[in-house]
């Protein structure tokens, strides 16, 4: 009897053990996925372990490469399977910063398989361009379960379902709220939040909106603006308060997700109507702000939702991104000014602490040079618009770069320069990333 009992206890604390070790080896191997713009919390933020520390000689392992057409929307990366939407014309994509350039073509949504590359299926539509930059659509989709959310660039919304792409509900905006497409198109990154999806759309009273995520029903819709603008709708918490953030081409708005009450609004007149990085919050601070000099810290209140101007940019001081977000961190802000240096700016007073160009276009200035920044632990991964992907680490006492591999070769064009302007998707230890021609799969696993 003793002796069953002592093989059971054994058996027992053997099973414990190996459960142990699973749960362990879990924890120190996570995989995550990349669902949508920024990741999964949208915090630019890389979450899974077992990167490796610097590319090896020759590069890191390409796992696969697929063809793909124009395009700036970033993939997104779930439950094994790659989503990104492409544009098919024979018309000349040749951009145009002040004209819109008309084309006729197919829009797509791809699905692929993460782990091979191949395609899954395809949704696929009519759509005349009217835009400039007429490369393709500019929106990462969103992916909730088994839904996934895709917007192209004249505001067409699609709910599509993951397995097979077949169509849930849709969207045109135009149609539906009389909408005006943005000089640039569409670019707003849809927003899951609880049972609601939050575009911003445009037209009278309804720059933003929210939709039933499962069956499209209309919510609510807020906010007027001559331009809608082209930033993502975003959630912060502050005075204990979950807040809607949308930044239309006049002013920085906040919302009640739950109504599209306006909470406050502080002016913001982007110019060109670019307001297009997302805002980024840190504590009480909040950063918003593009071109030419049109960014303001804000510190957003603690007893109440509300929000006062602690400086603006000006020559000297602050950020003034185009594309790309900047990260907030320990007190300092990095990110990418309009001619592609990368700041280091001390977020109490904007004061600049550093500036370099060469992650961005390898040392020269250029109009709207573009460099994408995502943590990951102690370091940053930062994918650029020469198609390379750098590891470097940032801090108060400079740039230090680490590691520097080429992942594709820049197909676009912009201001006579040959650039990329994709932010990629970081998932299964992979970096995820497409230009006008290809999605390539790279692996960063470590050894």
């Amino acid at each position: 009897m003793y002796a069953k009992e002592s093989r059971w206890l054994t058996n027992l604390c053997v099973c414990v053990s190996l459960v142990v070790i699973q749960f362990t080896i879990g924890a120190v191997l996570r995989a995550d996925d990349w669902p949508q713009w920024l990741g999964p919390r949208r915090d630019s933020v890389w979450r899974e372990t077992g990167i490796l520390e610097r590319f090896p000689e020759g590069g890191p392992e390409v796992k696969w490469r697929t063809k793909v057409a124009g395009g700036f929307a970033g993939p997104a990366v779930a439950d094994g399977r790659v989503f990104v939407p492409d544009y098919v014309t024979t018309g000349d994509r040749t951009p145009n910063f002040d004209k819109r350039s008309k084309l006729e073509g197919i829009e797509r949504v791809l699905c692929f398989a993460a782990a091979n590359g191949t395609l899954l299926w395809k949704h696929e539509y009519p759509c005349p361009y009217e835009i400039s930059y007429p490369a393709g659509p500019r929106v990462t989709p969103t992916v909730d379960d088994a839904r996934l959310y895709a917007l192209g660039a004249e505001g067409n919304l699609f709910c599509l379902n993951v397995e097979d792409g077949s169509v849930i509900w849709s969207k045109d905006f135009k149609k539906d709220s009389g909408a005006k497409t943005p000089f640039w198109g569409y670019s707003g990154h849809p927003l899951v939040d609880g049972e609601r999806l939050i575009c911003v759309v445009g037209g009278e009273g309804s720059v933003a909106m929210a939709f039933d995520k499962h069956t499209g029903k209309e919510l609510w819709r807020s906010l007027s603006a001559k331009e809608q603008g082209y930033s993502a709708p975003t959630i912060i918490e502050a005075a204990g308060t979950r807040q809607l953030l949308i930044w239309h081409a006049e002013a920085i708005n906040s919302l009640d997700p739950e109504t599209g009450r306006l909470y406050w609004s502080v002016p913001l007149e982007a110019n060109w109507g670019m307001a297009i990085a997302t805002p980024r919050q840190l504590g009480n601070y909040l950063f918003v702000g593009g071109i030419i000099n049109k960014a303001v810290l804000l510190k957003l209140g603690e007893d109440k939702p509300s929000a006062e101007v602690v400086w603006e940019a000006k020559k000297g001081r602050g950020i003034g991104p185009v594309n790309s977000p900047p990260f907030l961190e320990n007190g300092f802000m990095y990110g990418v000014d309009r001619y592609g240096d990368l700041r280091c700016v001390r977020l109490s007073d904007g004061e600049q602490v550093w500036s370099t160009n060469e992650p961005t276009t390898g040392g020269r200035r250029a109009n709207s040079a573009t460099s994408f920044l995502i943590k990951h632990r102690d370091r940053f991964f930062i994918t650029n618009e020469m198609g390379d992907l750098i590891i470097a680490r940032l801090s108060p006492d400079g740039y230090d770069e680490i590691s520097r591999c080429h992942l594709l070769d820049p197909t676009g064009v912009s201001f006579g320069r040959d650039i990329v302007w994709s932010h990629p998707a970081m998932a299964n230890r992979c970096v995820f990333a497409r230009n006008d021609k290809e999605l390539v799969c790279v692996s960063l696993a470590a050894e």
